[in-house]
């Protein structure tokens, strides 16, 4: 709404009412997003990129190195107060959180038919080595 929207009123604070609603909501987000990123990094990313397995793996990487730089400009946004820096960050923050968000959804889609496969546990498949039958 900050970036994108105007309003007509020339001494207006604010592009829309709804906007400073939503930057707490956003705000006040943010570290649930950043506990619910540690749970699936537990359980998820570190077991899938271990393992040998190709499906998803370019679109989780890419969700997992753009949320890192997401939420450091998303910290510095709150605490710099230079112009030029503040609006560099923000385009940042804006760009990023896009291409997170893309990310998450083609990993999503890229992993659909997993997803609907009932005997599916966990986040990756059980394989067994065919040398550890023989030991």
């Amino acid at each position: 709404m900050k970036r994108f929207m105007e309003t007509d009123d020339p001494w207006a604070v604010i592009n829309h009412p709804l906007e400073p609603w939503l930057l707490k909501l956003h705000v006040l987000s943010a570290p649930a997003m950043l506990f619910a990123f540690g749970l699936i990094a537990t359980n998820h990313i570190w077991r899938s990129l271990k393992s040998n397995i190709p499906t998803g793996r370019k679109s989780g990487v890419l969700a997992t190195y753009t949320f890192f730089p997401l939420v450091l400009t998303g910290y510095l946004i709150q605490v710099v107060i230079d112009e030029l820096s503040l609006e560099i960050l923000s385009w940042s923050h804006l760009g990023l959180g896009i291409l997170c968000t893309w990310a998450v959804l083609a990993h999503r889609y890229v992993l659909k038919p997993f997803f609907k496969k009932k005997t599916r546990k966990g986040a990756l498949p059980v394989q067994i080595k065919k040398n550890s039958l023989n030991s």
